[in-house]
């Protein structure tokens, strides 16, 4: 596996303020900001160029409690000020953009349709956009470029803690890969109806579509850390159900999509209705998913 070069720089050196990324060797800027700091974001030279957006806000109702609106400008400073008084949902700006400027409109057109198509596909996220534009035709050589441009795009994003465009399956142009070092872990309780799969994926533990989980949560608590952990877990459960990820039929739910959990001990709570030790409760061939965590990891 090759390494990647990535320099951020705080701006305000304050994290989570204004921040701009950067690839050796990539045409791409992508400047990141909080909307508090708006007046200093739309003052920045990037504002003023063409490009690509996302507008990130947090929703209880949507998915992954993320919204993002993705949208194209020649001048993000003007857009900004009509998306400050006509959109309330955001509160932190990304601004794409080429740092000699030289993509033009039918670039940027094909950036916006591919962002909000892999979107759509990651489904980390309820899109509010209203219509789907249509993929511009480039010569091939300029789709080449465009996608190599989306290759490193999607590296710089995630480190940004921006992960809408996160996925494991493939949209219609480009094939995503896998971590080809992680196996298929198995979650079985027959009792209960569940066989649930699982795999690590960019980093992150992903219950596959597919899988069979509980009905509804069944858990039960009487210490008052244990009930709070058990809402939580019971309001992400009815969560999935309401927005279609998980699909009721009798007493279990069958996963409609990829869902992405913080921790295996989380995706094996939802998956069995009650309280989980994920480390060892997700098995593959090779032992528990913990065996396959610490592989390569000598003993002493």
């Amino acid at each position: 596996m090759s390494g990647k070069h990535i320099e951020l720089f705080l701006v305000d050196g304050e994290p989570g303020g204004i921040t701009t990324a950067e690839v050796a060797g990539w045409t791409g800027h992508v400047l990141v900001g909080p909307r508090s700091n708006l007046g200093e974001l739309i003052r920045r030279p990037e504002s003023s160029r063409n490009g690509a957006y996302l507008l990130l806000g947090e929703d209880s109702e949507a998915i992954e409690n993320t919204v993002c609106y993705i949208g194209r400008t020649e001048n993000f400073a003007e857009r900004f000020r009509v998306h400050d008084a006509k959109k309330e949902f955001w509160d932190r700006a990304v601004i794409i953009s080429a740092k000699d400027d030289s993509f033009n409109e039918g670039h940027w057109g094909y950036l916006e349709a591919r962002l909000i198509e892999m979107a759509r596909v990651a489904e980390r996220a309820s899109l509010p956009n209203v219509q789907t534009p249509k993929i511009r035709k480039l010569s091939e050589a300029q789709a080449s470029d465009m996608e190599a441009f989306i290759s490193q795009l999607k590296t710089v994003l995630p480190v940004l803690n921006v992960n809408v465009l996160k996925s494991r399956k493939a949209p219609v142009v480009e094939v995503v890969p896998k971590d080809e070092d992680s196996p298929t872990f198995t979650l079985v309780q027959s009792k209960l109806g569940v066989n649930a799969k699982a795999q690590v994926a960019g980093g992150e533990f992903t219950m596959l579509e597919g899988s069979t989980v509980v009905g509804e949560w069944l858990g039960r608590a009487t210490a008052e850390s244990t009930r709070r952990a058990y809402a939580s877990y019971r309001a992400r459960h009815e969560k999935l159900v309401a927005d279609g990820s998980i699909v009721i039929d009798g007493k279990v739910g069958h996963l409609t999509r990829d869902i992405v959990f913080t921790s295996p001990s989380t995706a094996g709570a939802i998956a069995l209705g009650r309280s989980c030790n994920g480390r060892t409760s997700w098995l593959w061939n090779g032992g528990t998913y913990a065996q396959w965590e610490e592989r390569g990891v000598d003993s002493e």
